[in-house]
This record gives C-alpha cells, sequence and structure tokens, in this order.
C-alpha cells in the first residue's frame, strides 16, 4: 500500500469530476420539476426513480462486486451511466420532454450506480491502511460537499445558457473522465474464501450473516433503516419547504443547497481529525441527534426565518457528512474484505426500502400535516433514535470500548 496517496489522489481527481457534473445535472432536473410542477407528488415520485433500481439490485449487485474484478466493475457502471444520459439528451434536444423521460434517466443513472458505490466503498480498505479510513471518508465527504456548493449555482447558470439537453452533456463529459482515471490506476481484488459459495441466494445470505452475527453491526443496521424512513420524506421536501414555507425562488433553493454544502465541508474536515478515529459508533449517534434537531427547529421558524433556515441547514449537513462518513469505516473495519461489496450494497437497500414507503406518503403528508409540520415529527423521530442508540446494550458496549480506548 505504499503508493496508497497517489493511487487516491488520482481517483480523487476523477470523482471530482464525476460528482460535480452529477450533482449539476441533478440539480437542474429538480429544479426544473420544481419550477414547472409545484407538485410534492412529482418532486417524490422523482426521488423514488432515483432510489428504486439501487433499492432493488443491491440485494444482488454486491455478489457480483465480490465475484468480478471491482475496478472492471466501476467503469462499466460509469459508461453505462453515461450512456443513459446521452440517450436522454437526445431525446430532449429534438423537443421530447415529458416528465416520463425524466424519471426514466434518474432510474437508469440508479441501476449504474447499484453497482458503482459498493465497488467504490468495498474497493477503499484494499487501497489503504486501516488508520486512514477516516480521513478518506472525508475526503470523499469534502468531495460531496463542494459539488453540492458548486452543483445549484452552475447548474442556474448553465440552465441559464443552455438548453437542459445540452446540461446533460456535462454528466456524460465527468463520467468519461472518472472513466479514464480509473484506467489509470491498479485496484487490488480481496482474496477469496477457501471454499467460498458460487450460488447466488447462498452468497446473498453469506451477506446477511456477516452483518447478523455481529450484534453491534446488526443494531446499526436497524437503527439506520428506521432513520431513512424519517429522513428521506423530509429530504424529499426541502425545495419546496423553501418555495412555499418561505416563498423563496430559484435563487433560495440554491443557498439552502449550498447551505447543505458547507455543512458537509464542514463534516468532511472534520471526519480527518486524528482525535476522532476511534469515536466512530459515538459520532454515529450524536449525528442523529444532531440531525433530527435540525430538522425540528427548521419547522418551527415561521416564513421570515429564511436566513435562520439556511444557518439551521448547514448543521444537517455536517451531520449527514460526519454520519455516513462514520458508518462506512465501521462497515470497512467489522466486515471481511470479501463480503465486502454484498454488504455495502445490502446495506444500500435495506436502508433505502423503509425511505420508499414514506416517499409514496409525501405528497400526503405535505397536504394533510403541512410540510413544516413534517420537519417538526420527522426531528423528533430522528432525535428519540439518536437516545435510544446509546441504550441498546451492544451499541453501548462498543460506545464503552471507544471511551476506554
Amino acid at each position: 500500500m505504499g503508493n496508497w496517496k497517489r493511487t487516491f489522489l488520482i481517483i480523487w481527481t476523477g470523482q471530482l469530476f464525476s460528482t460535480l457534473s452529477s450533482y449539476v445535472v441533478g440539480y437542474a432536473v429538480m429544479f426544473w420539476l420544481s419550477l414547472e410542477t409545484g407538485s410534492a407528488e412529482v418532486l417524490a415520485f422523482a426521488t423514488i426513480a432515483s432510489l428504486l433500481p439501487q433499492l432493488l439490485l443491491g440485494f444482488f449487485t454486491g455478489v457480483y462486486i465480490d465475484r468480478w474484478n471491482r475496478k472492471k466493475i466501476m467503469i462499466l457502471a460509469d459508461t453505462f451511466i453515461a450512456v443513459c444520459t446521452m440517450i436522454i439528451a437526445v431525446l430532449l434536444y429534438i423537443g421530447e420532454t415529458r416528465l416520463s423521460y425524466f424519471y426514466v434517466l434518474l432510474a437508469m443513472r440508479s441501476a449504474g450506480m447499484a453497482f458503482h458505490m459498493p465497488a467504490m466503498q468495498a474497493s477503499v480498505p484494499l487501497l489503504a491502511p486501516e488508520d486512514k479510513l477516516m480521513r478518506i471518508a472525508g475526503v470523499n465527504n469534502i468531495i460531496q460537499s463542494l459539488s453540492i456548493i458548486a452543483g445549484p449555482v452552475l447548474a442556474a447558470l448553465l440552465i441559464g445558457l443552455f438548453e437542459l439537453s445540452v446540461v446533460l452533456m456535462f454528466d456524460v463529459a465527468g463520467a468519461l473522465i472518472a472513466i479514464i482515471t480509473l484506467l489509470m490506476v491498479h485496484i487490488p481484488d480481496p482474496a477469496k474464501k477457501s471454499g467460498q459459495k458460487t450460488d447466488l441466494l447462498a452468497e446473498m445470505l453469506d451477506g446477511f450473516k456477516e452483518i447478523y452475527r455481529k450484534p453491534g453491526l446488526f443494531w446499526l443496521f436497524i437503527l439506520a433503516i428506521l432513520a431513512t424512513f424519517f429522513i428521506m420524506p423530509v429530504a424529499a421536501l426541502f425545495p419546496l419547504m423553501t418555495l412555499n414555507h418561505f416563498s423563496g425562488n430559484t435563487y433560495h433553493m440554491s443557498i439552502i443547497e449550498i447551505a447543505w454544502g458547507i455543512g458537509m465541508l464542514l463534516g468532511g474536515a472534520v471526519m480527518g481529525l486524528q482525535k476522532l478515529k476511534s469515536y466512530r459508533i459515538i459520532l454515529i449517534n450524536l449525528m442523529y441527534l444532531l440531525l433530527g434537531l435540525s430538522f425540528m427547529f427548521s419547522g418551527v421558524l415561521p416564513p421570515s426565518a429564511f436566513a435562520f433556515f439556511a444557518f439551521i441547514t448547514v448543521f444537517g449537513g455536517i451531520s449527514m457528512s460526519v454520519y455516513s462518513g462514520a458508518f462506512t469505516v465501521v462497515l470497512q473495519t467489522m466486515v471481511e474484505p470479501s463480503a465486502l461489496g454484498r454488504v455495502f450494497s445490502m446495506y444500500g437497500s435495506v436502508t433505502l426500502l423503509p425511505s420508499m414507503i414514506g416517499l409514496l406518503a409525501t405528497g400526503y403528508i405535505a397536504d394533510t400535516i403541512g410540510i413544516a409540520n413534517a420537519f417538526i415529527v420527522s426531528g423528533i423521530a430522528i432525535s428519540a433514535l439518536g437516545i435510544l442508540a446509546f441504550l441498546v446494550p451492544p451499541l453501548g458496549r462498543m460506545v464503552r470500548q471507544e471511551i476506554r480506548k
């Protein structure tokens, strides 16, 4: 692993361009949907389209990620995403602007990400020393946060200068850069266990067993599943919270996205602190509390307090950045490298499953209890999970072990 810094520098360069272009296109599409329809249901369906393929495929893709060459999987996934985006861009260029095309675009990109993301996450422990994983997770979150900060600004600028079909081509260019950088590095495959099964269902069950036989990891999964049930509907309502509750426009939506990105940037910087690398479970539990409180306080703000909404959103971004980074490192250190593909893809699926239920009810929630009240209810529930996380015995033991280090 002597050249791990050089390898990650090359990979991060490609990921920066790829992630930034993806965020630009994602914001452009969501802004267009918000402005054209003003519908919570349309935003919810768009979010579902971007998540459902990952949910369904995630139970199977991990098996093939652990079987096949992970570098080739990432390259093929990026290629597939680029081709799908190009097809939709051509359809929009010839005047086909029906909502269904946006849903198809989001769904096809999601199918590609069902392979790419777990393959990338499962490859990290094979490329870097264990004591550097928290720092690497922090850098990954910084790349995401920079994309979140710049994404809405660039999306608004590009939509003003070009047709949406042209904006989509920036995503194609980003994917090509990511492919080129991946071709420049060597990503080893994990050693296979002797007697490893070759049956799809049996390998899937092995992935479940890898989680179930470690009580602390099992409870982390349960709490993550419960949390996403409350997080995802609110995440889908952020644009409408800005438009309807705070009487904002595209400019104000961009401010909120930038505020979230600044929070993620700060969270990524926190992840790089050497003193925090041993407190992963404590960080995960505390971030539930911070995220819940940020949602709850956002919901109680009056319509005139948009500036406070943006300020509170920064803390929401910090919490999600630190939480996702710490959770990723926990999986990378507690799970055998030969099973990481299955565990990461399974984690993606099982946490998306309850969120889909919540997203389907987004329109009903917004119309029945109101968008602001949805923030309050979700915030209280997520904060309660943060308190519960310290009381669950297996997690409590892991917390005490971290304190004693």
